[in-house]
C-alpha cells in the first residue's frame, strides 16, 4: 500500500487500493435494499471475498477459495504497477469456483487537468469494456472504476467518470464505482465520496472503501453486512487494507500481523498471500461467471 497523500479539494482523502490484507471467511446475515440485477443477493448471509495487485498463482487458487467466494480481477494495470498478472486468467478463476469483482484503474485527477477529461473517459471506458469482452467476461456483467482519490469529485473527475460509465455501458456492461466511504467535512457538510459520486451517477453501483476502525473491525472473522460502512446502499465493503493505514486502524491494530498486514492462515506469508478484504451480499458481486 502506498502512503496516505492529499489532494486539491477541500477535506480530501487519497485511498491507495487493492493491496494487502486478509480476514478469514465465515457466513453472515446481511441485507441489501436495492438489489442488483445480475448479482443478485442472498438475503440472508454474508459472503467475504479478497483483491490484491498480485496474481496468487494457479496451484494457490484452491487455498484461497477455501476461505473466500470471490475475487478482485484487473483488466489493467493495478494501481502503482507497470503490467497486469490478471492478464488471461479468467479460466483458471472460475475452474476455482470463484466469482469476481471485475477492475479497471483509473485515471488521477493530475492526469486529467490539462487533458480532455471526457475524452479520456469514454476512451478508457471502452477499453475496459473491450478488455472484459477478452477476458470473456458476459455481458451485463458490472465493470468496476477504481477510484484512488477521495473526497469531492472535482469537474474533471465528474466529467471523466460520467463519460467512462456512458461508454462501459453503451458497450453492454454495467458501471460500478470504488470508491472511499470515511466522512470528510466539505463547505460544512459532512460527506463521503461514495455520496458524491452516487448524487452525481444515480443508479451505479458502489463498492466502498472504508477501514476505519470503527466501523471497519480489522482484520477478524466478523458477520458483516456492507451497509454496516456507513453506506446503505453498498454493493461491496472493502474493510481491511493492508499494511494497514495508521491513523485510521489505531483502534483494531492488534487484529494485523506484526508487519502491518493479514494473510489466510495455513499459507505462507509473502506479497501474493496478503490481500485485501471485501464482503457482499453476493457470491459473484460482478455477475462475472
Amino acid at each position: 500500500m502506498f502512503p496516505l497523500n492529499r489532494k486539491r479539494a477541500s477535506g480530501a482523502i487519497f485511498l491507495l487500493f487493492a493491496s494487502f490484507a486478509f480476514v478469514t471467511a465465515c457466513p453472515a446475515a446481511a441485507q441489501r435494499p436495492a438489489p442488483q440485477k445480475g448479482a443478485t443477493p442472498h438475503l440472508h448471509r454474508s459472503y467475504l471475498g479478497f483483491d490484491t495487485n498480485l496474481y496468487p498463482g494457479d496451484a494457490m487458487l484452491p487455498e484461497f477459495r477455501k476461505q473466500f467466494a470471490y475475487l478482485g480481477y484487473w483488466l489493467n494495470d493495478p494501481p502503482g504497477m507497470s503490467t497486469n498478472e490478471w492478464v488471461g486468467k479468467r479460466a483458471a478463476v472460475l475452474h476455482a469456483g470463484f466469482g469476481f469483482l471485475i477492475l479497471f484503474n483509473g485515471r488521477l485527477d493530475k492526469e486529467l487537468r490539462h487533458n480532455y477529461a471526457a475524452a479520456l473517459g469514454e476512451s478508457d471506458g471502452m477499453d475496459a469494456a473491450r478488455a472484459a469482452r477478452t477476458e470473456g467476461f458476459p455481458p451485463n456483467a458490472i465493470i468496476f472504476l477504481d477510484l484512488e482519490e477521495g473526497g469531492r469529485m472535482l469537474p474533471e473527475q465528474l466529467a471523466y467518470i460520467g463519460a467512462w460509465i456512458h461508454a462501459v455501458r453503451a458497450q453492454g456492461y454495467r458501471a460500478g464505482v470504488y470508491c472511499a466511504g470515511i466522512p470528510f467535512r466539505d463547505s460544512g457538510q459532512t460527506l463521503t465520496t461514495a455520496d458524491d459520486i452516487t448524487a452525481h451517477f444515480p443508479g451505479t453501483a458502489i463498492w466502498i472503501a472504508n477501514d476505519q476502525c470503527p466501523p471497519a473491525p480489522g482484520c477478524v472473522a466478523r458477520a458483516l453486512r456492507p451497509s454496516q460502512s456507513g453506506f446503505q446502499h453498498a454493493l461491496v465493503w472493502q474493510f481491511s487494507q493492508s499494511p494497514r493505514r495508521h491513523q485510521f486502524t489505531r483502534a483494531c491494530e492488534e487484529t494485523y500481523a506484526r508487519d502491518g498486514n493479514c494473510y489466510p492462515p495455513g499459507l505462507p506469508r509473502n506479497e501474493r498471500t496478503a490481500v485485501d478484504l471485501d464482503t457482499s451480499t453476493t457470491p459473484d458481486p460482478s455477475a462475472g461467471r
